[in-house]
């Protein structure tokens, strides 16, 4: 457990109190930590997240966590990129929050990490660990594209369209470098990230006349059960230290931080950005 989360604009989060969240993958890595630096400062969590019996206890422990800290927790286990799981979720918020007397959310965060790390085509350049793989197929690059990078739209139309998301809320989306560079194995989910960061300018401009706020979050190089599924995760994680000129990895409880500060009230004039959360690593190149 993370200790509470204090800024000198922490006061200003009393009036936020009944305000509520919505993480989308919220159940581990950076969305499990955002979920409790929010639910430490007054907010209420909403959790989509897809998770199989074998994770589910580690899952129940995080909702009883953020329950301790006075908030209210509806976790939903679904597939995210769903439309009908998700049109069935946005009602079942509509109907907590009406229940509650809350109309609207504040803060919505996409971190959904679900795709295919394969090579594109057969030949690609190896390195130790990703001998033999096949390339990748029309299917799971559609599915990387669509669960990693469009479903921040979708997500985004449904709060819209049901006028849950208020004037003034903010919508983080997590990227990386990963957009920019390339990473053995990793060009689907580069191909998502730059979707998403595209996404985010759209929708900043398309939303600012609402004062809803969207910037894409880039984390440095982060420890994290999504990061390791990449095939060459431990030559990442080593580059990343030593290139950080901050001597260390980034953590979940960094990137926790800048989303609770950027979520304070009065920080809406922050929108279309991508904002790099990781010391310094990415000027390090």
């Amino acid at each position: 457990m993370t200790s509470r989360i204090d800024f000198n604009v922490v006061d200003e989060y009393k009036s936020v109190k009944g305000h509520w969240a919505l993480i989308l993958g919220s159940s581990s890595g950076f969305g499990a930590e955002i979920s409790r630096a929010l639910a430490q400062n007054n907010f209420n969590i909403f959790g989509v997240h897809l998770d199989r019996r074998a994770t589910l206890p580690a899952v129940e422990e995080l909702v009883e966590e953020l329950k301790g800290y006075g908030s209210r927790v509806h976790f939903f286990n679904i597939n995210a990129g769903d439309s009908d799981a998700q049109a069935q979720t946005i009602s079942s918020m509509k109907q907590a929050m009406s229940k509650a007397g809350d109309a609207r959310i504040h803060v919505m965060v996409h971190s959904l990490a679900f795709g295919t790390l394969r090579p594109f085509v057969s030949g690609a350049p190896e390195m130790p660990g990703i001998e033999g793989l096949d390339p990748i197929t029309r299917k799971q690059l559609d599915m990387t594209l669509h669960v990693m990078a469009n479903t921040l739209v979708y997500w985004t139309q449904g709060l819209v369209a049901e006028e849950l998301i208020q004037p003034a809320g903010r919508i983080f989306a997590m990227t990386s470098s990963g957009s920019e560079i390339v990473i053995p194995t990793y060009g689907a989910v580069s191909a998502a990230k730059s979707a998403l960061e595209a996404h985010v300018r759209q929708l900043a401009f398309e939303l600012a006349p609402r004062g809803i706020a969207v910037n894409a979050l880039r984390a440095g190089v982060t420890d994290t059960p999504a990061l390791r599924k990449i095939p060459v995760h431990n030559h990442i994680l080593t580059e990343a230290e030593r290139r950080n000129p901050s001597g260390r990895l980034t953590t979940p409880e960094d990137v926790a931080r800048a989303v609770v500060a950027l979520s304070a009230p009065g920080i809406n004039w922050i929108t279309g950005n991508i904002i790099n959360v990781d010391g310094g690593e990415f000027i390090s190149g």
